[in-house]
């Protein structure tokens, strides 16, 4: 064969597995996914198609294992069954009459129930807020729980480390999981490696991502949740880190940033609800299911907050996106007022129906978001909406250079509040394992409007007089941004 003939049948193969490639896409891209991450994947398939099915084989597949999924169907399930008719609900003023259906909407989602009898307090002061977390575990008798997303030994986190240290002495059992892409990018991942195992910690891995042996997911399904529990007594979530506030990474420093956040400290039978989504996460990573025996059942708090509280775990493990359900339920049910705040706000169309519409329908919608941002392709996706979501009538507040408000939250008229790891984003919904907790209380609704209020006086407005001042080339990475926002 000479050589003109075999550079034709070259590239005559060539071009048919082209062909067959960006067919095949058509078929198998679009199923089960949604039409706008659908497209975008086809986009980056047919214009660069070599590399675009290579990421799409790396990373297309947004679900966990079968394995994985199977294990969160039958702990759902069993959540299900052993918590029915233990809602202990208050019923000393009338629910919101929206509020009912979004109760079981969660149920149905999540599996867990809403519970009566707790307390909340909000904690925004970063480096106090672990310094009240080892004050909780320095008083432990029997387990301390925790999972978190980035967990760091440093000097800001020093004395949890300590008190962990100092509660494994005492015999208490020191359980920790913390995401494994999450800590190879964080500053001294191996120095708090040996340290848990040095103070005699029980720690793992959440979703490891180690192919040579044999543990392998898409890599950027992370585990995102934050929580802390000590005893059944006393729990922690929210969306702080154990890490310090700069995150320890030059480049933050250089910028003189630091995060500032929102954590929830309670007490109640909301804390058995977070020890079991721990337990769950500690099972799909070791196989091991705990005895029921070391954990205790919490009790509705004496302090009579009287506080009704829902966890939603959501993730790629569950067969919907939780989180953005209930979000989206919210609000659509307000009636007055929604102030949003989440440091990376990346809509998805549903989500952006939702705002609008309250929008026109004489609803108060305020979002604050940071001024700044940390991740220029997410910063720059985030501000595309903000040109459609002042047009709306949304008031948007920035928090000021150089503070990253990393804070994840969002209150519903004077009644219901939610709070968790679960920021305002695709990735979130979808890729993320996240943790969120629904509140019905007026008393919480109103710590979190004083919190509010503080970021209000730390912020300045955007106004569309200033946002159509924009340059032209920040416009175009903006809408470059949103497009890559869409691959799931």
């Amino acid at each position: 064969m000479d050589s003109g003939t075999l550079s034709f049948w070259t590239a005559a193969v060539v071009l048919a597995v082209d062909f067959i490639v960006r067919i095949v896409s058509l078929v198998v891209v679009p199923r089960n996914r949604r039409p706008g991450s659908a497209m975008a994947w086809l986009l980056a398939i047919f214009f660069i198609p070599y590399v675009g099915i290579l990421l799409f084989l790396l990373i297309g597949s947004p679900r966990l294992g079968r394995k994985r999924r199977r294990k969160q169907t039958e702990i759902n399930a069993y959540i299900f069954n052993v918590t029915e008719g233990i809602e202990l609900v208050t019923k000393d003023q009338k629910w919101p009459q929206w509020l009912k259906a979004i109760v079981r909407l969660n149920r149905d989602l999540g599996s867990m129930p809403l519970v009566g009898g707790n307390e909340a307090q909000m904690h925004i002061d970063y480096d106090e807020t672990i310094r009240l977390m080892a004050a909780d575990v320095a008083k432990a008798k029997k387990y301390v729980h925790a999972e978190f997303y980035i967990f760091s030994s440093d000097s800001v986190t020093e004395s949890l480390f300590t008190a962990m240290k100092e509660a494994v002495n005492r015999g208490v059992i020191v359980r920790v999981l913390l995401d494994h892409v999450a800590g190879l990018r964080t500053v001294g991942y191996r120095k708090t490696r040996r340290r848990l195992t040095e103070i005699g910690v029980q720690w793992q891995l959440m979703l490891p991502f180690a192919p040579l042996q044999g543990k392998y997911e898409r890599p950027d399904l992370r585990n995102h949740r934050k929580l802390l529990t000590i005893d059944g007594v006393v729990g922690w979530m929210g969306s702080q880190n154990v890490i310090d506030s700069s995150y320890l990474k030059k480049s933050n420093i250089r910028r003189g940033l630091h995060w500032k956040d929102a954590m929830v400290r309670l007490r109640g039978p909301i804390v058995t609800a977070l020890d079991a989504v721990f337990l769950t996460d500690w099972f799909s990573e070791t196989d091991e299911i705990l005895p029921q025996h070391e954990i205790a059942i919490a009790r509705p708090s004496t302090v009579m907050q009287n506080l009704d509280c829902q966890l939603v775990p959501s993730g790629p493990g569950f067969a919907n996106e939780n989180n953005l359900r209930l979000f989206l339920a919210l609000l659509y049910s307000a009636q007055k007022k929604i102030i949003i705040t989440s440091p990376y706000f990346v809509p998805d169309e549903a989500l952006l129906y939702a705002i609008t519409s309250a929008c026109q329908r004489g609803v108060r919608v305020e979002l604050f978001v940071s001024e700044i941002g940390d991740q220029a392709l997410v910063f720059h996706a985030q501000r595309s909406y903000y040109e459609v979501l002042l047009e709306a009538g949304v008031i948007i507040w920035l928090y000021k250079t150089p503070t990253i408000l990393h804070s994840k939250h969002m209150s519903i008229d004077d009644e219901v509040a939610v709070i968790g790891s679960s920021n305002m984003d695709m990735r979130s919904f979808s890729l993320n394992l996240e943790i969120t907790m629904m509140v019905r209380g007026k008393s919480f609704v109103a710590q979190m409007r004083d919190v509010e209020d503080r970021y209000r006086k730390e912020s300045r407005q955007l106004t569309m007089e200033e946002w159509r001042k924009q340059p032209f080339l920040r416009t175009v990475l903006d809408g470059l941004a949103r497009l890559t926002s869409a691959i799931q």
